[in-house]
């Protein structure tokens, strides 16, 4: 399960980003926060336009991200990426501590953090197969995973017990002191001991050679529309949490937090199946998006806090296997020279759909009540497993028998299953 971590220059990176990825969860529970309880009177709408800003430039920067995660040089690049966000989360602090801050402000670091991700990203997603051999890197994935819900369970957990001590303002400035981990990592890191990548010819039309690579490959274009539904209506956990915490459930930030943590300790253990995993494929993908659509609809009638928060360990599980199989299926069928685009394309349809879904669930949230906002979150998924068994049926032959009064699901071999 953790046979990445043998490779040296694999836990430096680990290391650094696991302190780097709290500090950046107690500052989005923190963001959310202000904006619902502080900002705004328990406005959701406002929390999707924060995460439409942030998420949007995946969308408007696509056509640069790709060529800087294949052609720039990749751990230079995320420095550059990680201390502008740093400076970022330093700046937004001291407005908030100096009670300067307003909604517009949050608007604006918002979209400028949603530009240093947009080319973060897929470099942080492609740079993990220098660090590790071809053989470990769906390990490396999903270890990577494993740390980033780690800091989502351990950081929402701290933010809310120190948003009622400290106040929104200091969690900013911690996350913006947690960057020097990451910092620090990429620095340590032992240069001679990198896996070398291949370089990629520059050539005229090269981010249309994305477009046409991804065009061509039905197994990647299904998976991209997936992850499109799920990730524009379906992953949109700020919002349901928040709304449902303050809005149903009436509870303060400590409660918000741990529910957030919560879900993060399913995502834990979602990765960490992930990593025990050999070999992935899209009928994976079919079943937890299935399983993810229903849980989500049983969490929307949860009728107290309790029983809420144990789906949400439950939905954890089935979104983060979603989510880690389909990056680790990605990256693992596609041509190493195309990597970085592909990824590109993959992140700015799993999280460019934002824009779009986050606004229109919050104004859901705010008109009929969060159930239905999450009851539209359900339904994505629902949607996306349908995507999934189309392909199914016409790419691997999808076949229903009735065996000793069972039913028996039969697929054709499949290609996907084993890295080529």
């Amino acid at each position: 399960m953790f046979r990445s971590l043998r490779n040296v220059n694999y836990r430096i990176w680990a290391g650094g980003a696991l302190v780097s990825n709290i500090g950046t969860w107690m500052q989005r529970t923190a963001q959310d926060w202000l904006v619902l309880t502080q900002l705004t009177h328990n406005n959701a709408t406002a929390v999707g336009v924060v995460m439409a800003l942030q998420f949007g430039p995946q969308i408007l920067l696509l056509p640069l991200t790709g060529f800087a995660a294949d052609y720039v040089d990749r751990r230079k690049l995320l420095i550059a990426t990680q201390a502008s966000m740093g400076i970022l989360a330093l700046a937004l602090g001291l407005l908030t501590v100096t009670g300067l801050v307003q909604l517009w402000h949050v608007y604006v670091f918002a979209f400028l953090l949603g530009c240093a991700t947009a080319f973060d990203a897929p470099t942080r997603q492609t740079f993990v197969a220098e660090l590790v051999a071809q053989a470990d890197l769906p390990n490396a994935v999903a270890l990577n995973s494993t740390s980033f819900n780690t800091a989502r369970m351990v950081g929402p957990a701290l933010a809310g017990i120190l948003i009622a001590v400290v106040g929104s303002g200091w969690l900013f400035l911690i996350n913006a002191a947690s960057f020097i981990a990451v910092l620090g990592s990429l620095h340590a890191l032992r240069h001679g001991e990198l896996y070398a990548r291949d370089r990629t010819m520059r050539a005229p039309g090269s981010f249309a050679g994305g477009f046409r690579y991804v065009w061509a490959r039905p197994e990647l274009k299904t998976i991209l529309l997936m992850i499109f539904l799920m990730g524009t209506f379906g992953l949109n956990f700020p919002i349901f949490i928040a709304t449902m915490s303050v809005s149903v459930f009436h509870t303060g930030a400590s409660q918000y937090g741990l529910l957030t943590s919560t879900m993060a300790f399913g995502s834990v253990i979602g990765a960490l199946l992930a990593a025990r995993r050999a070999t992935t494929g899209i009928s994976l993908l079919f079943t937890h998006t299935l399983i993810f659509g229903l849980g989500l609809a049983l969490a929307a009638v949860m009728p107290n806090y309790l029983l809420f928060s144990v789906m949400l360990v439950f939905i954890g599980v089935t979104a983060q296997t979603l989510t880690t199989s389909a990056i680790s299926l990605m990256q693992l069928t596609t041509e190493p020279a195309m990597r970085g685009r592909v990824m590109a394309i993959f992140l700015a349809i799993a999280l460019g759909g934002t824009p779009i879904g986050a606004p229109a669930v919050g104004w859901v949230a705010d008109r009929f009540g969060p159930r239905w906002a999450m009851g539209i979150g359900a339904a994505a998924g629902l949607a996306a497993a349908l995507v999934g068994m189309y392909y199914l049926v016409k790419y691997r032959h999808l076949r229903v028998r009735v065996e000793q009064r069972r039913l028996r699901f039969i697929l054709d071999d499949d290609p996907l299953a084993a890295p080529r």
